[in-house]
């Protein structure tokens, strides 16, 4: 790997609002608090009034909203003079095509068909739409007449605000909106037909995002060249590749990037499950960080509190849509197989075109996906993924075990087009059945239905987390490490207090049994993760906590969905949301609720905190979340931050203010700021992973590790710790040499350390040996 590699970075996410030269003028605090890089959200054209930059456009220059090309160059020399380096995130595999005239690329192919000269760059079945590609657009009235609700105008024909190219000559007859639409090379169909009809690759469901054919060698230049003039150039670092899994060959791919960038540093965007490796022919430093924010989550859990939790799921499912035994495989398997029968239809259907002398090979394939244990499998070195799945889809329905069978040899060979494509649906499936539906379904502890996580696995202890980190060091020393992104069902301190409520489950099903009888809902398991969340997140505004509960009971889908609300139901759902700010009994339940957490969360933030910061990887910040980031799902998480507030605390504890943990949030400015800047002046403190010996009554209730010369203490289960009488006499065994704390610039001494005396002022320390 060559070229600069980052200690830390900074994400900002970037957009009209908040501009590339807006961003270069965040690069002196971003260097004051630390941080040694800044990581930019996708900055290449998108779609106008994108808040993310996902939905590309133009790859060969840089979002004008965002502040184009001069912008970026500004914005990289504002960052060179701070001593920053620069990390991009880009989208290699889809392209944004919701306002077709804007992307040049499918303008043309809508205009000329196959004959276009950019054919190849998108992922077409054109004989599946008869030579034409279907666009799901119509409405219900519309579809069936014989214009469909089309005009032509200016050349173009119409649809409401939809327009579209004509091919030449096929409209100077004169003839009606509705013929000339006949003789296009696509053709516009019913919205809901793009579940089952569509003939073009997409990203997940999201029929506004078109697959790339980025696997040629002629449209991986086309589509980097741009960004491979940023490296060129020296206005970047490093790339991060948003969901290689997305990709024909994700291995290849990394390569040829590798080879055009000349090994630059390059984070995935994998989601790994649990004790999955990340593949390790991949050319990349790691991924971008949600198998850490599982580690650190759960290392921070009370796992006495499980089965009190479980009982209380199965106690809510009693009147619920969801009733039943509590089997979380189950409803992933069924998510799974409701999505794949469902809104990615399209997807298995296009599978199943490749094997039409296998019947029923759209079901079985179905099934396969549904019972795949993995996001994707890597041929031929993960095909165990694929015959685990095998084995499941077999037990589970006998009756396919034939279909299987015959499938199982084209599955496993990584030449056949159908391994090829299976392998790249599977995780649009995994994504949508189980991070967008069945984390909404399971209420048990909220927190722990986060992206790159398994519910499933309710806790770890501390020796499993220093096991973990210990093969992170080992493997994977530059992968990135995350608490939140824009991408997180919830931000770190909304979670940090949900998971105290672990550690307090009866008074937690006390106050979940007053606010569903105050706010009825009858859908238990949904009221629980809604009650949670906005205990996790407030206080919030009205509008935030609406928003939430309104996509999060569609994401669900057990009372409503995004394409056919229940209107009745919904208003039942705003009205118990309303009930939070209006009705005393609600919101005293609620409030009484957070004050009880309250301190525990604080002390859970700090520790997840400096546990991220401090532990093997390269850790992330979230934009603002040196101070409580206590966000919803997307796009509560991507709100405008305070960077004023953020530099006069910074400015505060600079001067030498110990700040109260408390709501002000100071304290985790202060954790912060001095752990990034240790991981930037010290560096040969962090060069290797050591659990120490934590020993005496309250040890369980202590995380305590060894980066080489930098010391991590943090706290967990903190109200378990205040009941048992504190730390009393537990020790810490810190290796020999003379330490300060980078917190409060005590002085201590190795050996066996009173945890009491390390922690008198945070519940968190970190001790740097001091300089021979």
């Amino acid at each position: 790997m060559t070229g600069r590699i980052p200690r830390s970075t900074y994400r900002v996410q970037l957009r009209r609002e908040f501009s590339l030269d807006q961003a270069a003028e965040l690069v002196d605090y971003i260097a004051a608090l630390g941080a040694d890089t800044v990581y930019l959200s996708p900055m290449l054209a998108s779609e106008p009034g994108s808040n993310h930059g996902y939905d590309v456009i133009d790859h060969t220059r840089v979002d004008p909203d965002r502040g184009g090309g001069e912008g970026l160059s500004r914005f990289s020399a504002a960052a060179r003079a701070a001593g920053l380096g620069v990390l991009a995130d880009i989208v290699p595999n889809h392209m944004g095509i919701a306002t077709p005239r804007l992307n040049p690329w499918w303008w043309d192919v809508l205009t000329h068909g196959r004959a276009s000269a950019h054919a190849a760059a998108f992922d077409i079945d054109w004989d599946a739409g008869g030579g034409r590609i279907r666009l799901p657009v119509l409405g219900d009235e519309d579809a069936a007449t014989p214009d469909h609700g089309l005009t032509i105008e200016d050349g173009e024909l119409r649809y409401y605000e939809h327009a579209f190219p004509l091919a030449p000559g096929t409209a100077d007859d004169g003839a009606t909106p509705g013929i000339v639409h006949d003789r296009q090379h696509y053709e516009l169909v019913h919205w809901k037909r793009g579940d089952t009809d569509l003939n073009y690759r997409r990203f997940f469901a999201v029929s506004s995002l078109a697959a790339v054919r980025v696997e040629d060698p002629e449209i991986f230049d086309a589509t980097h060249v741009e960004i491979l003039r940023w490296l060129r150039e020296g206005l970047v670092d490093g790339l991060r590749i948003d969901h290689p899994d997305g990709l024909t060959d994700p291995a290849g791919y990394l390569s040829r990037l590798a080879e055009a960038t000349e090994g630059a540093y390059v984070l995935v965007e994998k989601i790994l499950e649990p004790g999955e490796p990340l593949p390790a022919d991949w050319a990349a430093a790691g991924t971008t960080g949600y198998d850490a924010l599982g580690d650190i989550d759960r290392v921070l859990i009370d796992a006495a509190g499980q089965t009190p939790l479980d009982e209380l799921e199965a106690e809510v499912r009693a009147d619920s849509p969801q009733s039943g035994r509590v089997d979380w495989d189950r409803t992933v398997h069924d998510r799974k197989r409701a999505v794949a029968d469902g809104i990615l239809r399209a997807e298995v259907l296009r599978l199943a075109r490749l094997v039409p002398d296998i019947e029923g090979a759209d079901d079985a394939l179905a099934e396969l996906l549904a019972c795949f244990p993995v996001y994707r499998s890597y041929l031929p070195a993960a095909i165990g993924h694929l015959h685990e799945a095998a084995a499941l889809a077999k037990e589970r329905r006998r009756e396919l075990a034939a279909t299987v069978d015959a499938l199982l040899p084209l599955l496993s060979d990584p030449d056949e087009e159908l391994a090829i494509r299976f392998q790249q649906t599977s995780g649009a499936i995994m994504a949508k059945g189980v991070e967008d539906t069945a984390f909404y379904r399971y209420g048990r502890l909220a927190s722990l239905n986060e992206v790159g996580g398994d519910p499933s696995e309710f806790a770890i202890d501390v020796a499993e987390f220093h096991q973990r980190q210990q093969l992170r060091q080992a493997s994977w020393p530059l992968s990135m490490t995350t608490l939140s992104t824009h991408d997180t069902k919830r931000g770190e301190d909304t979670r940090a207090r949900i998971d105290a409520l672990a550690e307090v489950p009866s008074f937690w099903r006390s106050t979940l049994r007053t606010l569903r009888s105050k706010a009825p809902l009858e859908d238990g398991p949904f009221e629980a993760l809604l009650w949670a969340s906005l205990i996790g997140a407030w206080p919030l505004t009205r509008e935030r906590a609406h928003g939430y509960a309104e996509k999060a009971s569609r994401e669900a889908g057990t009372r409503t969905t995004w394409t056919a609300p229940d209107a009745e139901w919904e208003a039942r759902l705003h009205a118990a949301v309303d009930a939070a700010f209006d009705d005393d009994d609600v919101r005293r339940a609620i409030e009484d609720c957070v004050g009880y957490v309250a301190a525990a969360g604080w002390s859970n933030s700090v520790s997840a905190k400096l546990l991220q910061l401090t532990a093997p990887g390269v850790p992330d910040v979230y934009q603002g979340s040196e101070l409580w980031n206590r966000s919803l799902v997307d796009p509560d998480n991507r709100l405008p931050v305070d960077f004023a507030e953020r530099r006069a605390v910074l400015a505060r504890v600079d001067d030498g203010e110990l700040p109260e943990l408390d709501e002000t949030a100071a304290a985790k400015l202060l954790v912060t700021t001095r752990a990034l800047r240790a991981r930037r002046d010290r560096p040969e403190l962090f060069t290797r992973y050591a659990g120490l010996e934590v020993v005496g009554p309250a040890a369980e209730h202590a995380i305590a590790s060894d980066r080489g010369g930098a010391i991590t203490l943090a706290t967990r289960l903190p109200i378990g710790l205040e009941r048992a009488g504190g730390w009393r006499d537990t020790l810490v065994m810190v290796p020999h040499g003379a330490y300060v704390d980078a917190l409060t610039g005590a002085a201590f001494d190795g050996g066996a350390v009173e945890v009491e005396r390390i922690l008198a002022r945070y519940p968190v320390a970190l001790l740097l040996r001091e300089e021979d």
